[in-house]
C-alpha cells in the first residue's frame, strides 16, 4: 500500500533590486507584507538582494554597494529574522548565473522580444526615429531570464509581485516548462502572488512611486526630511473649507496604505468636510512617523555596523547554497555536463557480474530521531541524512531517492548532510543507478 507523502512547505521568494535607497513604496508594496508572511506556518521564505539586476540600470559601483547595505538594513529593521528565512545576496550564489545560461539556451528570442521593459525601450527609440535597439544592452534584453533563474533555482511556488510584474512570472513558467520538456521534471512552475490589499503607492508627483521617476520618499528619512517631503506632495488648489476628492488623491492613497479602516474613514470624512491641505499633510506625516519611527532607530544602528550585515548575508548565502549546489549538480547532469570518469566507472561497474549495488540503511539513534544512510556496493558511506521525527518520514525520503534518483537530492537538501559538488555528483550517479534498476 502506498504511503502518503508529508506535504512540503510552500516556498515564497521575494527580491528587491539594489539600485537606490528603499522608499515608502518598497515598504508597503513588498517589505511589510513579506516580513509578515515570513512568520506564517507552513511557509518557507526566500529574500534576496538583486544586485546583478542593479547592474542593468546602474553604472555607479558606490551606489550599488550603498543600496545593498541600505536595503539589507531596511529588511532587518522591519523585522525580518534571518534565522527563520533564507536571506541572501544574489551575487553570492554562483549557481544563479550558471542557471541563467541554461535557461538562455531553451528560451526563444521571440519571448524576450515581448518583455515590457525591452518593448518600452524599442517603442521610445522608434518614436524618436532612432534605431530600435539604440542604447539597449544585452543585459536589459536578458533581464527576464536572470529573473527566471532567481525563481526557478529555488523552485519557488509563489512570487509576490505587482500586477505590472506578472509577465516576468509567466515568462519564468515558460522557461521552466520548456526545460522540463527537454530534460525531465526539474522545476516547479511558479505562480504570481497578487495581494490587492498590498498598496502601490503614488509618489510626490502622483505617478507610481519609483526611483526611475525621482518621486520617492525614503523609507527611513529623518523626521525633518520626511515632514518636508510630505509637505511637497502635489495637491490641487482647492482652499480650506471646500470639499476635496479622495479619488485620485496621492495624499489620501498614501495615508490609506498606513491607516486602519477607522482612520481611513475619518480622513475621508475630513476630505468631504473641506480639510486644508496643510492639515491633511500633517495628519499623513504623523501617521507614517508613528509606524516608521521605532524601525528607524533599528535601521540606523544596523547601518552603522555594515560588517554585521555582511556576515548575515554570507550566512544566508551558505544556507541558500545548501539547496542550489546539489540542484545545479542535478541540472548539469540532466543537460549532459557530466564527469566522464564517473560515467566510465559506472559503465564498467554495471557490466561487472555480481557487483554490489548501493543500499539504504535506516536506523534510530539515542536522540530518538530516525536516520538513514546510503552505502555503496563496498559498504562505504555515500550519503547521510539528518534526523526525522518518525520512521515513516525517513522511509518516504528514501522512497523519493529510490524513485527519482539524483533528481531528489535538491528536493531533500535540507534533510541531508551538506554535500560538495564532487560528492553530490557521485551520489547522484549511484541514485540514478538504483532508480534505473527499480524500473526494470
Amino acid at each position: 500500500m502506498a504511503t502518503s507523502k508529508s506535504p512540503s512547505p510552500l516556498r515564497v521568494l521575494t527580491g528587491i533590486t539594489t539600485s537606490g535607497t528603499p522608499h515608502l513604496g518598497n515598504y508597503v508594496g513588498s517589505i511589510r507584507h513579506s516580513v509578515r508572511q515570513s512568520v506564517a506556518p507552513g511557509v518557507e521564505t526566500f529574500f534576496f538582494l538583486a544586485d546583478y539586476h542593479a547592474l542593468i540600470k546602474v553604472n555607479d559601483p558606490a551606489l550599488v554597494q550603498r543600496s545593498t547595505l541600505e536595503i539589507a538594513a531596511s529588511w532587518l529593521a522591519c523585522g525580518l529574522d534571518p534565522e527563520r528565512v533564507t536571506f541572501y545576496r544574489q551575487s553570492d550564489i554562483p549557481e544563479i548565473p550558471e542557471l541563467t545560461w541554461f535557461l538562455t539556451c531553451v528560451t526563444g528570442k521571440g519571448l524576450l522580444n515581448r518583455a515590457h521593459a525591452y518593448k518600452a525601450s524599442v517603442d521610445k527609440n522608434t518614436a524618436k526615429g532612432d534605431d530600435p535597439d539604440a542604447d539597449v544592452s544585452a543585459g536589459l534584453f536578458m533581464y527576464p531570464v536572470l529573473m527566471g533563474a532567481d525563481i526557478l533555482m529555488f523552485n519557488a511556488h509563489q512570487v509576490p509581485v505587482g500586477r505590472d510584474q506578472i509577465q516576468h512570472i509567466e515568462m519564468a513558467r515558460d522557461m521552466g516548462q520548456h526545460f522540463n520538456h527537454l530534460y525531465g521534471e526539474h522545476f516547479t512552475l511558479p505562480q504570481a502572488l497578487i495581494d490587492d490589499a498590498v498598496a502601490t503607492l503614488p509618489g510626490l508627483d502622483g505617478r507610481k512611486m519609483s526611483k526611475s521617476y525621482g518621486n520617492t520618499i525614503p523609507l527611513f528619512a529623518p523626521r525633518a526630511q520626511l515632514h518636508k517631503q510630505i509637505a511637497g506632495i502635489v495637491t490641487d488648489s482647492r482652499p480650506p473649507g471646500e470639499p476635496k476628492d479622495t479619488e485620485g488623491s496621492a495624499l489620501f492613497q498614501i495615508y490609506q496604505a498606513f491607516a486602519d479602516e477607522a482612520e481611513t474613514a475619518a480622513l475621508r470624512k475630513a476630505f468631504a468636510d473641506g480639510i486644508g491641505w496643510g492639515d491633511a499633510k500633517q495628519l499623513l506625516f504623523e501617521r507614517i512617523d508613528r509606524e516608521i519611527a521605532p524601525m528607524r532607530e533599528r535601521y540606523e544602528a544596523l547601518l552603522s555596523d555594515p560588517a554585521r550585515i555582511e556576515q548575515t548575508l554570507l550566512a544566508g548565502a551558505a544556507k541558500a547554497r545548501r539547496l542550489s549546489q546539489p540542484f545545479m549538480v542535478r541540472l548539469r547532469h540532466a543537460v549532459g555536463l557530466r564527469n566522464l570518469g564517473a560515467q566510465a566507472a559506472r559503465s564498467v561497474d554495471k557490466a561487472a557480474k555480481g557487483a554490489g549495488k548501493p543500499v539504504f540503511k535506516q536506523y534510530r539513534e539515542r536522540d530518538g530521531q530516525f536516520y538513514f544512510k546510503l552505502l555503496d556496493g563496498g559498504g562505504a558511506l555515500l550519503l547521510q541524512s539528518l534526523g526525522f521525527a518518525s520512521p515513516q518520514d525517513a522511509g518516504r525520503a528514501i522512497g523519493l531517492l529510490q524513485q527519482q534518483g539524483g533528481t531528489a537530492l535538491g528536493t531533500l537538501a535540507t534533510q541531508l548532510e551538506p554535500l560538495d559538488a564532487e560528492r553530490a555528483q557521485a551520489i547522484a550517479a549511484a541514485l540514478d543507478r538504483l532508480a534505473e534498476d527499480s524500473e526494470k
